[in-house]
């Protein structure tokens, strides 16, 4: 079928008070892993390519955009494509042209004035193309290997009042919020701070996101879903199964070289995982 809008998406997720899982990917077995694990229960997704991952494509958006384009238009469920944690405005003009319905545009790392300034130009821009765009306020670590912010550290959780302004003075869609959680996490020990997600919730009307999903257990997920987030990212768990499947097999057979014997199986994992984790946030159906 046609790419689905991820702001739709959201939007239903929101609606049936549940939320929608977001994948990041790297490779081409990532995405047929993340369609597959979808159909396998039924569940609308949305397919995130990070300016990280961009990079590691030698700075080239198109190539992993037209194939998870590809994929998607295949797929028997909606799947929508999302540009992630875009800092460069070079990259962000090119999310239209390559099938992206949404943009997260990522100025956190920078004072609040100066986040706002950013954030306001970029979405101006988003929207005049059609585009969904989100944003953070407070900062969700570990994004490219720093050490995470400790939880009690200036800037480290969302500040509700402050949210609130910054949604209304900026025009975002959504926004992701710092409520514990830590990007790259290969533990799932993190905990969520509920009451501050509670007075978020209360305090804004747009979409909250969490951030830094991998590393929260299933519990803290579905609280965190009831208590309001609508969009959920998760992008270590997939590579911890495909890393783990693979070493396993490779320690098992040690004479192979064939390298799709191993991505098969590692693609399989990720299959599994997504389902899981679609199932955990009860976005099946």
């Amino acid at each position: 079928m046609p790419l689905a809008a991820a702001g739709e998406l959201v939007a239903r997720a929101a609606a049936a008070r549940s939320a929608v899982a977001a994948f990041n990917v790297i490779t081409l077995e990532h995405v047929e892993a993340v369609v597959a694990g979808a159909e396998s229960v039924n569940a609308a997704v949305i397919i995130q390519v990070s300016e990280n991952a961009v990079k590691f494509r030698h700075g080239r958006l198109l190539p992993l955009a037209r194939a998870a384009t590809a994929v998607a238009e295949h797929a028997s469920v909606p799947v929508a494509l999302h540009l992630d944690h875009v800092q460069s405005d070079d990259l962000l003009r090119q999310a239209p042209g390559a099938g992206f319905s949404s943009v997260m545009y990522d100025a956190a790392r920078l004072p609040y004035a100066e986040n706002l300034a950013a954030t306001r130009a970029a979405t101006d821009w988003a929207h005049a193309q059609g585009l969904w765009i989100e944003a953070e306020l407070g900062e969700v670590g570990g994004k490219t290997g720093e050490p995470p912010l400790d939880a009690h550290a200036a800037g480290a959780r969302t500040d509700p009042a402050e949210a609130r302004a910054f949604v209304a003075d900026s025009g975002v869609d959504a926004l992701a919020v710092a409520i514990g959680s830590t990007h790259a996490m290969t533990t799932r020990t993190a905990a969520l701070d509920h009451d501050l997600l509670k007075r978020l919730t209360a305090a804004l009307d747009v979409p909250l996101v969490l951030h830094g999903s991998s590393g929260v257990p299933d519990a803290e997920l579905r609280a965190a879903v009831a208590g309001g987030i609508t969009k959920v990212n998760i992008g270590t768990a997939l590579n911890i199964a495909m890393t783990g499947a693979i070493r396993e097999y490779l320690t098992a057979h040690p004479e192979a070289v064939d390298s799709r014997t191993y991505l098969t199986v590692g693609r399989a994992a990720m299959v599994e995982a997504v389902a899981r984790m679609i199932g955990v946030l009860g976005a099946t159906g």
